[in-house]
């Protein structure tokens, strides 16, 4: 089987669980793990939440987009204004070669609009004939729980 990871993290959150599903799936397979990163972000909070809320894209620097050749692919973000960071969702609208694929969602977040940044993401996914979804939600306060992040994870895999 061969995966790719894709996520965003501005904190180092999302990070964590990233490498910690390269771990698992690296047991099943090839994974390629790869960094959103933007081009054009700010390090006011005040400005990026706004650029959430108004569901504003990040521009992002070349990163892998045609997704054809995995069997699954991950996609990680935090949760900003209960959706995608706009670099997640800029990388969402660019990617191709999803059609059928299962996708495994995963999140990060201090516990709220965890179901919208699902929805949405999925809403743009659908769009390019994505198959079957997987969430994984992972709360601020259980992210130094290596024990609890590998349990979710083996809950879905």
């Amino acid at each position: 089987m061969k995966t790719a990871i894709i996520y965003y993290s501005l904190s180092g959150n999302t990070k964590k669980v990233a490498d910690a599903l390269r771990l698992e799936f690296t047991k099943k397979g090839k994974v390629d793990l790869f960094e959103i990163k933007p081009l054009d972000e700010s390090n006011n909070f005040f400005q990026q939440s706004k650029r959430a809320f108004l569901k504003r894209d990040a521009k992002i620097y070349d990163i892998q987009t045609d997704l054809s050749e995995y069997d699954l692919v991950c996609l990680g973000t935090p949760v900003w204004a209960f959706g995608p960071a706009p670099a997640m969702r800029a990388y969402l609208k660019m990617c191709s070669g999803v059609s059928g694929k299962t996708i495994l969602l995963f999140l990060t977040s201090g516990g709220m609009g965890n179901s919208r940044c699902f929805k949405e993401m999925e809403s743009i996914l659908k769009e390019k004939n994505s198959g079957a979804f997987i969430h994984l939600s992972y709360p601020q306060s259980k992210l130094t729980d290596s024990e609890f992040i590998s349990k979710e994870i083996k809950s879905v895999i």
